[in-house]
């Protein structure tokens, strides 16, 4: 097989493309092989060296995979092999072959592409868990969504949709037209414009009833100044702790020194307003919860509320330039790696 490794942290330049033997899957375990791997900020973060999940390097990275099961370990049904299937995988997955255990295991329905499948595990289940779990959006609520471009703010727009919520998203100019026409009602551009102003001015004054951060520092200020009474800021990732291509102390220790604890206790009670974190990295021992959420996903992409979006593919061989990518903010949607 072939693999995709993090030697050590620097630039997206220290990806090696290595060869090793297939695995052998172990009992409960399926074996894939890989049509498409999902890349992620995580991902990213974890060649900075910046990512306190990751293990120690060398290493493998990746959460998510599309392909077929060509092989199953003791304890797993035979009829699985030869079925087309999308995974997710503890680390690993910029692989073209992985060896997953059945739980993580889903079934692709049909019509389902292997780039739709790898560009809906990570991405839906983090904006469901915000959203619908923890965030309790309601019809008719207004969501601001950062980086509404991304992987998780598509999803988190067309869960959105699905749910009857007014969205408004932050994204560079060149990027409203398609939002737009997604059914974000409002876009701002996160580089010319205060969003907690434009926010305020969209919202009559009253604020957002959801707010997904993921920017950190300072935006997790603005953005709980930017609820309305009830209101919930759902935090899952501080990308401003990683501005540029190599890691940096100043950016991180800034990062977090202009996280203001501003919503105390005290604060909470009385603005009436609500502050949670995600990280779907840490549900791994949450099976049975997790697999029940994406089934409702995978519902919904069989109704077609649901469709992953993929701004770009990279074959293996050009891992670098798929994280030059994300990190110069070029994708509309998903980026992934083809073996």
């Amino acid at each position: 097989m072939r693999q995709i490794w993090i030697p050590k942290a620097g630039p997206p330049e220290v990806l090696e493309l290595r060869e090793a033997p297939d695995p052998l899957p172990a009992a409960g375990e399926l074996r894939v092989r890989v049509e498409a791997s999902g890349v992620n900020f995580a991902d990213v973060m974890g060649r900075l060296g910046t990512y306190p999940d990751l293990p120690p390097m060398p290493v493998v990275p990746g959460y998510e995979v599309a392909g077929r099961v060509d092989a199953v370990g003791n304890e797993v049904e035979t009829d699985w092999i030869g079925r087309d299937v999308l995974a997710f995988t503890r680390f690993g997955g910029y692989s073209d072959v992985v060896c997953a255990p059945e739980i993580q295991v889903h079934a692709r329905p049909a019509g389902m592409s292997a780039a739709e499948g790898a560009a809906l595990p990570v991405n839906y289940l983090t904006a469901w868990q915000l959203m619908v779990v923890m965030g309790s959006l309601k019809s008719g609520e207004w969501v601001l969504v950062h980086s509404a471009g991304g992987g998780v703010g598509i999803a988190a727009i067309q869960i959105a949709k699905r749910i009857g919520a007014r969205v408004i998203g932050t994204a560079s100019a060149g990027k409203h037209d398609l939002l737009k026409s997604m059914g974000v009602e409002a876009c701002i551009d996160y580089r010319s414009e205060d969003f907690e102003a434009r926010v305020a001015e969209i919202t009559t004054g009253r604020g957002v009833e959801l707010a997904l951060d993921a920017v950190g520092g300072a935006s997790f200020g603005k953005s709980y100044r930017s609820l309305a009474a009830t209101g919930r800021l759902g935090m899952f990732g501080m990308s401003a702790a990683a501005p540029g291509k190599t890691r940096s102390l100043v950016a991180g220790l800034k990062a977090l020194f202009r996280t203001r604890w501003i919503y105390t206790p005290m604060a909470l009670m009385n603005e009436n307003k609500g502050v949670f974190g995600v990280n779907l990295g840490h549900l791994w021992d949450e099976g049975d919860r997790v697999r029940a959420w994406f089934e409702e996903l995978l519902r919904g992409y069989e109704d077609g509320s649901l469709r992953p979006v993929v701004s770009e593919t990279f074959p293996f061989e050009r891992a670098a330039e798929a994280h030059h990518y994300i990190q110069d903010r070029k994708n509309l949607g998903k980026v992934l790696l083809t073996p």
